[in-house]
């Protein structure tokens, strides 16, 4: 596969050129190898070479989750002897997919997260601490362990959870940065407080965060990031966006102002309701088409998560674009009295509120045949007017006040960290 490093740093011109010649390579390969797409150009009526720009791909028929869920198999453009992992996406919408990587696919995800990781700010002989688990067939795990490597970092496998643990690496190892949960931060800096540990006083400088957003739409900080500089405020906090579908990242440069594009890696479209490009600026449904990925590439994939563009050039140079925050995902919208929200919406303010320890958001099907919204909630005091409280806030934010159940926190963490999840499970769909 064609790979340049400097290409973010090009013009937009060489960007969409580079990427139209990799993306031609990619119509040949597919057309040749993939039983899916193969398929598709003969049913549809497509000439795979017709499609030689970046606009003609609007010539072809979106996939979708379901389609590689139920046509797993013909999607894969390689003997199954030349399959070296085999990884699941998560399954945050529906039963989770395979994905088979060749050889060369992995060399691609290690690049992509040494990438990743000197747009974070991370050099060669720091030390990263990977507080991610790797195992449970979770392919960003496997990732951070080879970007790191590929950028010659010394690599500390600790996993996730176990304060304790961390903190004796961290103490013991001195680790530059780390990948994270960013709320499992805020556990770490209470720990160091009720142990006497000087945060001020360690190591780690960065923390590239998965799984939560640190930054509203607007890329303001969010209220969990402001929770955590107000107790590690020389940490230096990265947000990381990706998925196993595009086998690629978009990361947050020193200047904090959305995530940085691959372009020699993945093509982006952002389309509406109606499959059509949105305005600049305005929020979309991300659609990625992959380049280079020899097991299991992807047309037009519709990943199902809302964001927008951000077109100007950094002010770190890169002149590829850049992704907001996700705003929300398509399946996981929720219309609830005549409000449309997200969960990261209702995250946000509970993060905010003094005495809420932990919560579960989840959503069903009233008896009406609409959106219903259940907040199970682990509170230091629960109470009556607690609750009270809980919904006018919601009330002043959002308009509307959802359902509150007080739970033991025990049994809330227990579900919203449970044995099979590689991810905390903070929001539960019933709908």
């Amino acid at each position: 596969m064609m790979r340049d490093s400097e290409l973010s740093f090009k013009s937009r011109d060489e960007i969409k050129a580079f990427q139209e010649k990799s993306l031609r390579e990619t119509i040949n390969y597919i057309a040749v190898n993939s039983p899916f797409y193969s398929r598709m150009f003969r049913e549809k009526g497509i000439d795979p070479g017709s499609i030689k720009t970046i606009e003609d791909l609007k010539m072809l028929p979106t996939t979708t989750k379901r389609d590689v869920s139920v046509f797993n198999l013909d999607f894969l453009c390689v003997p199954k002897d030349q399959i070296m992992d085999y990884v699941t996406t998560s399954g945050t919408l529906g039963d989770p997919v395979t994905f088979m990587l060749t050889d060369n696919d992995l060399d691609r995800l290690a690049y992509n997260d040494a990438t990743s990781f000197l747009e974070a700010g991370c050099k060669k002989g720091e030390v990263m601490q990977i507080m991610t688990t790797m195992d449970r067939r979770f392919m960003a795990g496997l990732a951070y362990f080879m970007g790191a490597r590929k950028l010659g970092m010394g690599v500390i496998r600790v996993g996730n959870g176990i304060p304790e643990l961390q903190w004796s690496s961290i103490l013991k190892e001195r680790p530059d940065s780390c990948i994270v949960v960013p709320s499992f931060l805020v556990k770490l800096a209470e720990y160091a407080e009720e142990h006497g540990i000087d945060i001020e006083l360690i190591s780690l400088k960065r923390a590239v965060c998965i799984g939560e957003p640190l930054r509203n739409a607007d890329l303001s900080p969010s209220t969990l990031t402001n929770k955590i500089t107000g107790k590690w405020p020389e940490l230096s906090l990265h947000s990381t966006y990706a998925s196993t579908e595009m086998q690629s990242s978009f990361t947050e440069c020193e200047f904090k102002c959305g995530g940085h594009h691959h372009p020699d890696l993945i093509i982006l479209e952002l389309l509406d309701e109606n499959e059509n490009p949105v305005n600049p600026g305005e929020v979309g449904e991300l659609v990625i088409t992959t380049l280079g990925v020899e097991g299991m590439p992807l047309l037009r994939f519709k990943t199902g998560d809302l964001c927008h563009m951000i077109e100007e050039k950094c002010l770190c140079g890169r002149n590829s674009v850049r992704l907001s925050p996700i705003v929300g995902r398509k399946g996981q919208m929720i219309k609830y009295k005549g409000t449309t929200l997200y969960p990261s919406a209702l995250y946000d303010i509970l993060d905010n509120i003094q005495g809420v320890v932990n919560y579960q958001v989840q959503v069903y099907t009233n008896t009406l045949g609409t959106d219903g919204i259940l907040i199970k909630i682990g509170a230091a005091n629960p109470n009556e007017t607690f609750e009270k409280e809980i919904k006018d806030l919601f009330r002043a934010k959002i308009r509307v006040a959802p359902e509150i159940s007080f739970e033991p926190i025990e049994l809330i963490a227990g579900s919203i960290f449970p044995q099979t999840s590689r991810k905390p499970v903070k929001f539960i769909d019933l709908r």
